[in-house]
């Protein structure tokens, strides 16, 4: 404290800011301290320096430590000379004054800028880190932890299929000789065994929801915006819950998830899986997917599910004793955003980062409903040879929009090793041996293929080469290494 009041400071944000956080008016704080609001208006404005007799009075007043009325000093005034010698804001100029003038009119916008380059630099830090491990960048959101709990497993949950394939079977015995599907057997338990209704609703009363269980009146509560194979996955899903809720929530508490968050949301998913598994039972699908060469249309119509619900079960097939073929699978939006990425082995993209642009997954919102294929091949990394995968994708409605607008608005792709691809359906006709093929990358951020026109960032452990005298096709050129 003595530092303080020894020499003249003009702490007038900071003092602003102790009064706003107070919730007091200059003239309520003048009156506290004994001074006039005009007084108090200079000193606030820095026109005035603060005395030493005032800081002493508004430390007795208030019961603040004056030394945070001066925290940061000449240790954040270096802190911010030290970030703008980054070579990230070379050319701007901020001479020492206006650091300083900064730091004094406004500390809590310094502050925020500290705290800000310090979040870019960990975050670069990491990244420069997990390009030299051949890793991308490690998301630690619940939904990417359940992603990844899901991968670890290579998205093949045994004990779930036998469950999935014993209830389908129940159902089955169960229906009425007039009851046609799934849906009708499925009310028909739930209503028998569980006294469960399932209701559909005006989208108006439902609002946000697409489904939502009622435990006080025992009623499913589905939107009428959900199409027919929608409204049976969450028939499926509400029959999942109510028959292995336990066996479900143990699985979910066993998986060391970190938080509640994750842990619920792990057990949606598991729940999902189940769900699936009981409109497609495995060995009935599995056996239908060779039958047909992976036609996911026939898929369709055999089991009475969508496009990506199918497509999706596809990648679950791991069953030692009859597998599938092991595809990998990624949902976009026409943003580019991925909300599914899911693979029953390898898996050709940058587990944390974008698709290739390359890749026609994105341009199959150009042919709305209709499967684009194409074969890509993966670079050399890391010692190991490339790979080349043969892939097909389509657009998809969201879900509460079966039949209700356009939809359209997701695109799902799949992929497996070229090597399998004479198995399906949609590789008929083409020359196998000697492709047409794409060479594409992992997220641009990651990807040393140069030059290319689609790149849409430079690659993170790699300077830029741009100069005067030349333009390339890649809008960020880099130095090889």
């Amino acid at each position: 404290m003595e530092a303080l009041v020894d020499r003249k400071l003009f702490l007038g944000a900071r003092l602003k800011r102790v009064r706003r956080d107070l919730g007091l008016t200059q003239t309520a704080m003048a009156a506290d301290l004994g001074v006039s609001p005009s007084y108090l208006n200079h000193i606030e404005r820095n026109q005035r320096p603060v005395s030493a007799q005032l800081l002493l009075r508004l430390a007795d007043t208030y019961d603040i430590d004056l030394r945070a009325l001066n925290q940061g000093g000449a240790a954040d005034e270096a802190r911010l000379g030290e970030i703008l010698a980054d070579p990230l804001f070379k050319g701007l100029s901020a001479p020492r004054h206006e650091l300083v003038q900064l730091l004094e009119e406004a500390p809590g916008v310094a502050d925020a800028l500290l705290r800000l380059y310090q979040a870019f630099d960990d975050g670069r830090t990491r990244a420069r880190a997990a390009a030299e491990n051949g890793e991308g960048l490690v998301e630690t959101s619940p939904a990417e932890w359940v992603r990844e709990y899901v991968q670890s497993h290579d998205n093949h949950f045994p004990e779930l299929d036998q469950m999935g394939e014993a209830l389908a079977e129940a159902l089955a015995a169960e229906a009425p000789a007039h009851a046609d599907g799934f849906e009708p057997a499925a009310r028909l338990r739930l209503a028998a065994k569980h006294d469960l209704g399932v209701r559909t609703l005006p989208a108006e009363v439902m609002v946000e929801w697409t489904r939502r269980f009622d435990p006080h009146r025992r009623r499913l509560l589905l939107s009428e915006t959900l199409g027919p194979s929608s409204r049976a996955f969450a028939i499926a899903y509400q029959l999942a819950l109510v028959e292995h809720g336990q066996a479900l929530h143990d699985m979910a508490q066993a998986s060391a998830a970190p938080d509640p968050a994750t842990r619920s949301l792990l057990k949606v998913a598991l729940t999902n899986t189940l769900a699936a598994a009981v409109l497609m039972p495995y060995t009935a699908f599995q056996r239908t997917a060779e039958e047909t060469g992976y036609d996911v249309a026939r898929l369709q119509a055999r089991f009475g599910v969508s496009y990506e619900q199918a497509a999706h079960r596809l990648t679950t097939l791991s069953r030692p004793t009859a597998r599938g073929v092991p595809f990998f699978l990624m949902r976009v939006d026409q943003a580019g955003n991925i909300s599914k990425r899911y693979a029953a082995g390898a898996f050709p993209f940058s587990r944390f980062g974008g698709a290739c642009p390359r890749w026609r997954l994105h341009s199959a919102f150009r042919t709305p409903g209709r499967i684009v294929t194409q074969i890509i091949e993966t670079p050399a990394q890391d010692g190991k040879p490339g790979g080349r995968w043969f892939t097909f994708a389509r657009t998809v409605e969201r879900q509460g929009h079966d039949g209700f607008g356009e939809g359209h608005d997701l695109a799902v792709g799949l992929g497996c090793e070229l090597r399998h691809a004479h198995r399906l359906a949609y590789a008929h006709g083409l020359d196998l041996e000697k492709p047409d093929v794409t060479p594409i990358g992992p997220a641009c951020r990651l990807c040393h293929r140069h030059p290319c026109a689609e790149r849409a960032a430079a690659p993170i452990d790699r300077p830029l080469a741009v100069d005067d005298w030349s333009k390339s096709v890649s809008p960020y050129p880099f130095a090889a290494m």
